[in-house]
């Protein structure tokens, strides 16, 4: 990661952190559908960090939204947990001749198929692991999920706009 890309992922943290704190907070869809943008950028973070860097990353970001929404960190555990998996699942989407070099993973640069199927299921992992976490030790395991599936759905079209409108494509030589 050169020094651009390090100071674009600093700005980017701060943005989605103030994003998600200031503004999506109070957002919420039918009142179970719940948008938490944040997950898209651990998502869409650099192909090339390894795992345990971006488990830091998304521990500071998952505590700094667990600082403005006074969960007691609920939104740390589970962003880290995506983080976790990120590789694991990045490594069963790889194409057959592998990645561009510097490419970040992002619906313009990899296309909106393949973002799909890689983003959908870590963004529903993210939800259900959040909302699990938040009725833990009661019997509503069909509000749980339905929160899950809508909340997910809502992220992942939030995500898909916000890069259409903010990203750029990376172009090749």
């Amino acid at each position: 990661m050169n020094s651009r890309s390090f100071i674009l992922a600093i700005l980017g943290f701060f943005a989605y952190m103030a994003v998600q704190a200031f503004v999506l907070k109070n957002v919420v869809l039918f009142g179970s559908a719940f948008a938490f943008l944040y997950v898209i950028y651990i998502l869409i973070f650099p192909l090339e960090i390894k795992t345990i860097p971006l488990m830091l990353v998304s521990f500071l970001l998952g505590f700094s939204i667990d600082i403005f929404y006074d969960s007691l960190g609920m939104h740390t555990a589970s962003l880290v947990l995506v983080a976790f998996l990120r590789k694991s699942w990045l490594n069963v989407h790889t194409p057959t001749g592998g990645f561009d070099d510097n490419t970040d993973p992002t619906v313009l640069n990899m296309g909106f198929g393949w973002f799909l199927t890689y983003a959908l299921p870590l963004i529903l992992v993210h939800h259900l692991a959040f909302f699990y976490i938040d009725n833990l030790g009661t019997d509503l395991y069909i509000p749980v999920i339905m929160k899950a599936v809508s909340s997910a759905a809502f992220t992942f079209i939030l995500g898909v706009i916000v890069q259409m409108l903010f990203y750029k494509k990376k172009r090749g030589i």
